[in-house]
């Protein structure tokens, strides 16, 4: 069994703060270890439910947080940023049974979290065919367009919500819930108890029901903090500006949707 592990920091438990997931602050190297934590937990628990190939992009900030020194052999790390449109999935395709995700986070736009944001802090939101789409949505129709499975999410309980809305059969742990500028988070011992299970468990089960239906059309609307921001990036082609600070990409190819978010996102 070929498995795909794609991590971030902001969903791990315990991250509130934005100093936590920055690489130059102090307060960065307990959530970065926290991270690693929950990413060899995700990887235990695929290796007891008969996965001999896991691959794990590290994909927060640098692209370079994971302790790849505590990761099982039979790993392979992405470290870093190649440049294609893929991003926080790179590499994956066909050949991958499922694909799992760890220390996700809220969408752009909401407010489960205090570290909400989608690929980056300089748009108030994206949204696809009208709802808020998160890191997760825009990489997880990356995996419908593969036919790839989804089985698995840990992150806050505001992502969780989202994600079981696209597939209900998606195995899920809701590390913390974000309240205002705070969060409620579960002891970080705990969570990695319900990761490894909660993979082993996902891996396990029927994971073609675990597919994402991807739409026939989509609509991709960006809101930018900064107006010079719409203006700039309204001559994409196929852009069109409808306000000040949002631009509408309307396509019927999902992978040129992707496209458009790696330039003017």
């Amino acid at each position: 069994m070929k498995v795909y592990i794609s991590a971030d920091i902001e969903g791990v438990t315990g991250s509130t703060n934005w100093d936590e997931a920055n690489k130059t602050k102090s307060d960065y190297a307990k959530f970065a270890e926290q991270m690693t934590k929950e990413v060899k937990a995700a990887c235990m628990g695929a290796i007891k439910a008969g996965a001999d190939e896991i691959w794990v992009k590290d994909a927060h900030g640098s692209g370079r947080n994971i302790d790849i020194s505590q990761l099982p052999k039979n790993v392979m790390i992405i470290r870093g940023w190649s440049g294609h449109p893929f991003s926080m999935v790179q590499d994956l395709d066909e050949t991958f049974d499922a694909l799992m995700y760890i220390g996700y986070h809220s969408a752009g736009g909401t407010n489960s979290n205090p570290l909400s944001h989608t690929m980056t802090t300089d748009v108030r939101y994206v949204k696809i065919n009208g709802e808020y789409a998160s890191e997760f949505t825009l990489h997880s129709y990356i995996a419908a367009m593969l036919n790839v499975p989804v089985v698995f999410l840990s992150g806050d309980k505001g992502l969780v919500d989202e994600a079981l809305k696209l597939n209900s059969n998606i195995k899920t742990v809701g590390v913390k819930t974000g309240v205002g500028g705070s969060t409620i988070s579960m002891s970080p011992e705990l969570s990695l108890e319900l990761i490894e299970k909660g993979v082993e468990n996902s891996l396990k089960g029927d994971l073609k029901s675990c597919k994402i239906n991807l739409p026939d059309s989509f609509i991709l609307e960006i809101c930018y903090k900064d107006h010079k921001d719409a203006y700039r990036y309204s001559f994409y082609p196929g852009v069109e500006q409808i306000s000040q600070d949002t631009l509408k990409f309307k396509t019927d190819d999902y992978f040129e949707l992707i496209r458009a978010t790696h330039f003017i996102l």
